[in-house]
């Protein structure tokens, strides 16, 4: 049976600068703007779709991901570690120190669960399945899985009861059961597995690695599949229900934005690409959205 496709036609490119590695889209219900990183352009991001504005801050690591807080500003998940930061002085102050060796890992991918405990993971830059998922609750950062290259695709199922993880080089997509009341994690198994891009094979013809991930409200999983030009809807099961096509190779991580929560952003990459493609795709870095009929979890806070 053919995958329903969504109209490819419905994506617009936001009017903001591309970045080289755009990567933790978040949309802040607060304040009713999205925000966003570029890691290698070590650059935090603020659009407000309202008014057009404009936003950008420059740091002398790698912001990896962010999500608001509780008491204020934002967390972010740097190379360096965890910090607050706040957007209105532009001042971070260290949360926790990274617990790896900065010169081999950084953070990457990172959210806050339901209850308020902030989960992310890291990436081997080597390229060996030395990254690990931390958590940090109550001002301590706990280590709880690892064997995996590079930590992607957190998101939590509507009842709060599954959490997924990825490792995209690993071109896997895992869920565990999830106990709300300890954060512990358990069942770990595959929700989805794709296959990886063969030798000599056209990357035409590739569908991709599974990045960045977002939860709806019918509890579908929307993940960016980098290098494979598409973003797919997962059902609880695994299955495929929907693909979206888009007018460029690397997407990154969706999330849902915008006062209904309906309009899914994406968010892509232009580093390391090769001349002739970027001239053919013109959106490369830059922050997509369209309109879709099944509003999106908001997000969670952090608690510190």
């Amino acid at each position: 049976m053919a995958v329903p496709q969504i109209d490819p036609a419905l994506v617009q490119a936001l009017p903001v600068p591309a970045s080289l590695l755009g990567e933790s889209p978040c949309w802040h219900p607060a304040e009713q703007v999205l925000y966003w990183c570029d890691i290698p352009g070590r650059q935090l991001n603020r659009f407000d779709p309202s008014t057009g504005a404009y936003q950008a801050w420059s740091f002398d690591v790698e912001p990896a991901s962010c999500a608001p807080l509780q008491s204020g500003g934002l967390l972010l998940a740097m190379r360096d570690g965890l910090w607050q930061f706040d957007p209105d002085r532009g001042r971070r102050t260290c949360l926790a120190e990274a617990p790896y060796d900065t010169q081999r890992q950084r953070f990457n991918d990172g959210k806050a669960d339901p209850q308020g405990r902030f989960w992310v993971g890291t990436i081997d830059e080597p390229r060996e399945p030395l990254a690990a998922l931390y958590c940090h609750d109550g001002g301590e950062l706990r280590r709880v899985a690892d064997g995996i290259t590079v930590s992607n695709g957190l998101a939590w199922s509507p009842d709060g009861a599954t959490m997924y993880w990825s490792d995209t080089k690993a071109h896997t997509v895992y869920a565990f059961d999830f106990d709300a009341d300890d954060g512990s994690l358990s069942r770990r198994h595959v929700l989805a597995q794709f296959a990886p891009r063969a030798q000599g094979q056209s990357l035409d013809d590739y569908g991709g690695r599974p990045d960045g991930a977002a939860v709806d409200g019918e509890g579908a999983y929307w993940v960016a599949m980098f290098e494979g030009s598409r973003v797919l809807r997962l059902g609880p099961d695994g299955q495929v229900l929907a693909e979206l096509k888009l007018p460029l190779r690397c997407a990154t991580m969706p999330c849902f934005g915008g006062h209904d929560l309906r309009t899914l952003y994406i968010t892509t990459a232009r580093e390391n690409r090769p001349a002739d493609e970027l001239a053919r795709q013109p959106w490369a870095g830059r922050v997509l959205q369209l309109r879709v009929p099944v509003a999106g979890l908001p997000v969670n806070f952090a608690s510190s």
